[in-house]
Parts: C-alpha cells; sequence; structure tokens
C-alpha cells in the first residue's frame, strides 16, 4: 500500500518495528501517537475472527472513521454495530487487491 501512497502505522504489541516504522502496542497509542493532521483513516485488521469485536470498541471509543477486514475475517455482529456507530466498514476483502483494481 505504501507503493500507493498510504502511510502505515502497524498496531502489534509483539513488534518494536515493522518494515522500518514504529509499531504500537495497542490502537490508542497509535492514534495519540499520530502528529497533528495525521490521523488513521483506516483499520486495517489482520487478526482472527474473534478479535473483531474488540477491535470494534477501540475503534468506535477513538471515533476513527473506518474498519477494513481482511479476507477471512468475518464478524457480522461486529460489523453491523460499527456501521450503526457510523463508520464505514469493508468485511473479507483484500484492501491491496481492491487497490490495484483501480489502476
Amino acid at each position: 500500500m505504501r507503493e500507493y501512497g498510504y502511510r502505515i502505522v502497524p498496531v502489534n504489541p509483539e513488534m518494536d518495528r515493522w518494515e522500518g516504522e514504529p509499531a504500537f502496542p495497542t490502537l490508542a497509542a497509535a492514534v495519540e501517537a499520530q502528529p497533528p493532521g495525521a490521523p488513521i483513516d483506516i483499520v486495517d485488521v489482520f487478526r482472527r475472527p474473534e478479535h473483531v469485536a474488540a477491535i470494534v470498541d477501540d475503534c468506535l471509543r477513538l471515533e476513527l472513521p473506518a474498519l477494513w477486514l481482511q479476507l477471512g475475517v468475518i464478524d457480522h455482529a461486529a460489523a453491523a454495530r460499527a456501521q450503526a456507530a457510523g463508520m464505514t466498514v469493508v468485511m473479507d476483502r483484500c484492501i491491496l487487491v481492491e487497490r490495484r483494481s483501480l489502476v
């Protein structure tokens, strides 16, 4: 996604860095660390479906605008809750594949 100009902010409590970028242990820590004018626009989830509900809780608390659940990451109830709260939600799709299809 970086080749298309996207900035990636990795969130993973097991990593200090990912591909040269600092990694954050939580979504809240990642949001807090962003400079003014550089919000997190999409939370792209590569976790097992059983983790999605808690991620949605974090997204709603942090007032993040969009949630993208990668291929195989399916939680209809959590996605519906996020949508009902006004978030844009994409589920069971690869963001890179979708972006490449626009070229």
